[in-house]
């Protein structure tokens, strides 16, 4: 293990590009930047590419089913994803199954690939409950995070678990772990965050920080919160960070793969800043008109990450037919959304009680009992 490996970025400076794979048109780019990724994605087969477009297909009508059924009251919120699917779909493909993940409140794609069941999304944002899953049956999928950024201190100790467990840098790869966490660029300016990238720098954590850097945290631009690029916020702490195209999701896939690769192996944390946008509001009681422009959102549009997958798809031969069956699987997925949301009953209150403690406690009991005969007392009013 190396716990004092020198930092490297590949950001050079503020004006330096991120790594980009696929330009906005889907072509794939081949230079001395993109060198070492390159044979990575040259050994994913054609069922795999077409996992990366199919999740990301998905992933986004879900969102758009989601955001109709709260408008029509069926959720008190959603949080839509719109526009970072590349992000998400890229990095998720990168993790193996044993490693943990923990997200933020806005990673549908990643919960989709690591098996989480939409609806159960659908339930915590209706308030039907206030987990959702069982981490440990979704390949470590976490519960999503609502208080901003603390999910990272969440990752970080479980990281640094795993460090003392002696679970990774063991050389086998049916055992190392990593742990991996999504946050925002709003996150970028909690105090959470920046101590959970002190211990794992300090720890030396088998940790991969993941920014989804989408410009606005709410209504505040990026440009305000920060002065300097936000992937110097890792190499601030010493740990290696790198700029990535966030709407390039052959860039997130290989660089998540390089960096948890590394985790794993016993190189310490890393960071990824992946440069993206959110096409729609911050949640459904947001109204993004009032502090951004059409013509910035228009231009974000234009490098939408399905688009040009599609687009480097139909270059490689990829013909009309997988297309149109990926958009049959979309829709079929959001009839079973929207039928399952509409048939979902009110959650009992007993749930309240039963999970307080792993036994037994009379005190529970006793406040489980007085709350059944209150509620009792209203007869068939409620």
């Amino acid at each position: 293990m190396s716990s004092d490996a020198a930092v490297s970025s590949d950001a050079t400076g503020p004006d330096a590009p991120p790594i980009q794979l696929l330009d906005p048109a889907g072509v794939l780019q081949e230079n001395d930047r993109t060198a070492e990724f390159l044979p990575v994605i040259e050994a994913l087969d054609d069922e795999s590419l077409q996992r990366f477009h199919r999740d990301m297909v998905l992933t986004r009508r879900f969102d758009d089913e989601a955001g109709n059924l709260q408008r029509q009251g069926q959720l008190a919120l959603w949080v839509p994803s719109h526009g970072q699917e590349g992000a998400q779909v890229g990095s998720a493909h990168a993790m193996r199954p044993q490693d943990h993940v923990f997200p933020s409140y806005r990673e549908h794609a990643v919960g989709l690939v690591r098996g989480i069941d939409p609806v159960d999304v659908i339930r915590l944002l209706r308030g039907t409950t206030h987990g959702g899953w069982i981490p440990e049956e979704k390949q470590n999928f976490h519960l999503y995070t609502l208080v901003i950024g603390s999910q990272t201190l969440h990752a970080t100790g479980y990281a640094m678990g795993i460090a003392m467990d002696g679970s990774y840098a063991t050389g086998d790869p049916t055992r190392d772990q990593a742990v991996i966490t999504y946050f925002g660029d709003g996150a970028t300016s909690q105090g959470d965050v920046n101590e959970a990238m002190v211990f794992a720098a300090s720890f030396q954590t088998p940790e991969l920080f993941f920014l989804q850097n989408n410009h606005y945290a709410i209504s505040v631009p990026v440009a305000t919160q920060s002065r300097s690029p936000l992937v110097r916020r890792g190499e601030g702490f010493g740990i290696p960070s790198t700029q990535i195209d966030g709407n390039d999701v052959l860039a997130s896939y290989a660089v998540t793969l390089r960096d948890l690769t590394a985790a794993r192996g016993g190189d310490g944390p890393r960071f990824i800043e992946a440069l993206t946008y959110r096409i729609g509001a911050h949640t459904t009681s947001d109204d993004p008109t009032k502090y951004r422009t059409d013509s910035e959102l228009q231009s974000w549009i234009a490098r939408d990450p399905i688009t040009r997958f599609e687009a480097f798809l139909r270059s490689r031969g990829e013909g009309d037919a997988f297309f149109a069956e990926v958009e049959a699987e979309a829709r079929d997925l959001a009839e079973d959304v929207r039928r399952r949301t509409l048939a979902l009953e009110r959650p009992s209150t007993d749930l309240m009680f039963d999970h307080v403690y792993s036994e037994a406690h009379p005190r529970i009991t006793e406040q489980k009992e007085w709350l059944a005969s209150y509620e009792s007392s209203f007869g068939d009013s409620l």
